[in-house]
């Protein structure tokens, strides 16, 4: 049997008003019938969970699970709550339509309501048996990305400490239900790589919550290595998308993109398989540092169509788990084990 759970898949990208993606029964069924074991569900999306129920009820999240035609619920994610926690003016009107009415155009009202959302979603995932939940860590920083203009001393550090004051309630709740917070590692989120990463949890007083969602694609677009990064951050791993990129430089444009759209920036994400994450060695990491949680897939693709997508993307999932050994590929060569006969070999004897 894998170690790693899966396939499952994100339902975000694909949840509408139009059958089969207009409510839980209808989805689950059409991510049955493609081969999927799991789904991965986006809280904020009433057509898929009320989440003030679920945050109340463990009779409301028992009839929920049966509600998915015998798939799991993999996480509940917050990407759209998380991003509000902590919004750079620069973003506001961008940002406003992930909340309620009621609080848009008001950033501390805003900021308030998805606090209680995140915890609404902690106590949720809790009555739903689920210890981990995929988020983003919203933006301070990310304006400043670039050092020109030169940048003042301590506005990184500034930044980072008031990131983590915004999340330390959230974090403090998510402790006493015994659920983790798995930072998705995303450009535009101020917790962007492997160093942002560290910076906010040196800021949180290295809270034991403090987690992170890994997607190689994000990596890739970024030129970091995203193999080594596993192993570099395999004791805070807790969540895991299957998603695929590319990134092809040309004398006009690269990392930054140009400002152009998606099919024509340099660095773009593909359909799972059609990109350049080398998920064998993904696969193989992730086996090796013992994760075993599911792969989820998340369909981003500016070429495919998504229902195609994902009909690949279950099977291509399933190619790439990995049953671990019962036991060493050599045994067979072994001899008896004692102390006495280890003597013997080192000539101690």
């Amino acid at each position: 049997m894998s170690q790693i759970k899966g396939p499952a898949i994100f339902l975000l990208q694909f949840v509408s008003d139009e059958p089969p993606f207009n409510n839980l029964e209808n989805i689950t069924k059409w991510a049955k019938s493609l081969g999927f074991l799991g789904v991965q569900i986006p809280a904020w999306d009433k057509r898929l969970i009320d989440l003030d129920a679920a945050a109340k009820s463990k009779d409301y999240c028992n009839e929920l699970k049966g509600r998915c035609n015998g798939l799991e619920i993999t996480e509940l994610t917050t990407h759209l709550i998380g991003q509000l926690v902590a919004v750079h003016s620069a973003y506001d009107v961008l940002c406003d339509n992930f909340a309620i009415p009621s609080v848009r155009g008001n950033p501390e009202k805003r900021a308030e309501w998805a606090g209680n959302q995140m915890k609404k979603t902690i106590k949720a995932s809790r009555n739903l048996g689920l210890s981990v939940i995929p988020t983003f860590s919203g933006t301070l920083l990310w304006p400043y990305l670039y050092p020109f203009p030169q940048r003042p001393n301590g506005l990184v550090e500034m930044g980072f400490k008031e990131l983590a004051k915004k999340w330390q309630p959230i974090l403090d709740t998510a402790d006493e239900y015994g659920v983790d917070l798995a930072y998705e590692i995303h450009p535009t989120q101020d917790l962007h790589d492997g160093v942002t990463f560290e910076r906010f949890l040196a800021a949180s007083g290295n809270h034991k919550r403090v987690k992170i969602l890994y997607d190689p694609s994000h990596f890739v677009l970024q030129c970091l290595d995203y193999i080594g990064y596993i192993t570099c951050y395999k004791d805070y791993i807790k969540a895991f998308h299957v998603k695929d990129a590319e990134f092809n430089p040309s004398p006009k444009s690269g990392v930054y993109g140009g400002y152009q759209d998606w099919k024509d920036r340099p660095g773009r994400f593909r359909s799972v398989g059609d990109g350049q994450v080398d998920f064998k060695q993904v696969f193989t990491k992730m086996t090796e540092i013992g994760f075993n949680s599911w792969a989820v897939l998340e369909w981003e693709c500016c070429i495919k169509d998504g229902t195609q997508g994902a009909a690949e993307g279950a099977q291509f999932i399933k190619s790439m788990l990995i049953d671990t050994p019962k036991r060493a590929f050599d045994d067979f060569a072994g001899g008896a084990a004692s102390t006495e006969t280890n003597k013997k070999i080192l000539h101690l004897e």
